[in-house]
């Protein structure tokens, strides 16, 4: 079990605020304690590859405001428990197209990627600013400059060539995706990671999600037949 890769669909912080009578902005607040709880749990049940879809590139059409204050979430987050990562084996990578986020949010993620670059317990990667269908789309741009400037022949394009070219394109593939709020779809995460990956939809916000929620989709995981196009002898 300690070798798949969980990824999860972070859903629901605005809908418990709203149920909660709060408002949106401690929501996220919430989320972010949810995302503490998940990270101290995946690395206790052994988990080695955990991606947490934070911030999608649809995201940037939110009001002024409500980016302001997810940036400034996600900077607060990367300072704080940079430490704390760091002391427990916890890697961390960023995703996404990162130019867009803002100067300070760059830092800030670039600093906690470097204080925890040497561990191996468990490696977390963060989605921010990203698009399944946007990475696609980058990683056609990259080849093809390549075939254009670098003399890479279109033949060579295979699916591993072409893997390495997406931003996530070293992680493995994502074996058990998690979606919370109630809602069945992906949402433009992870499109080509997420070929065979098995999907759990839970009808929990995710400010709610706990280490008892994630043992619970790996027991539902473990329990599934994994066939990858074969047909069982």
């Amino acid at each position: 079990m300690s070798s798949i890769h969980v990824a999860i669909i972070m859903d629901g912080n605005g809908r418990w605020a709203e149920k909660q009578g709060r408002s949106r902005y401690e929501g996220h607040e919430a989320g972010v304690a949810a995302v503490r709880r998940t990270i101290k749990a995946a690395r206790e049940l052994g988990i080695q590859r955990l991606t947490l879809f934070a911030f999608s590139a649809q995201n940037w059409r939110r009001t002024e405001a409500e980016i302001m204050h997810l940036m400034a979430l996600v900077a607060e987050y990367a300072r704080r428990e940079s430490s704390a990562l760091a002391n427990s084996g916890v890697c961390v990578e960023v995703i996404g197209n990162l130019e867009q986020l803002p100067w300070g949010v760059r830092y800030a993620l670039d600093s906690l990627c470097q204080a925890t670059q040497r561990n191996a317990d468990l490696h977390v990667t963060l989605a921010l600013s990203y698009g399944g269908r946007e990475e696609l789309v980058a990683a056609a741009r990259r080849l093809a400059q390549a075939a254009v400037h670098d003399n890479l022949d279109p033949m060579r394009i295979d699916e591993t060539l072409f893997q390495l070219a997406l931003w996530s394109g070293e992680l493995p593939p994502v074996d058990l995706l998690i979606r919370t709020s109630g809602e069945q779809r992906l949402s433009n995460f992870m499109l080509w990671h997420v070929a065979y990956a098995e999907l759990i939809f839970l009808d929990r916000a995710w400010p709610d999600f706990d280490a008892n929620d994630l043992q619970a989709a790996l027991e539902v995981f473990a329990k599934r037949q994994r066939r990858f196009g074969v047909v069982p002898s």
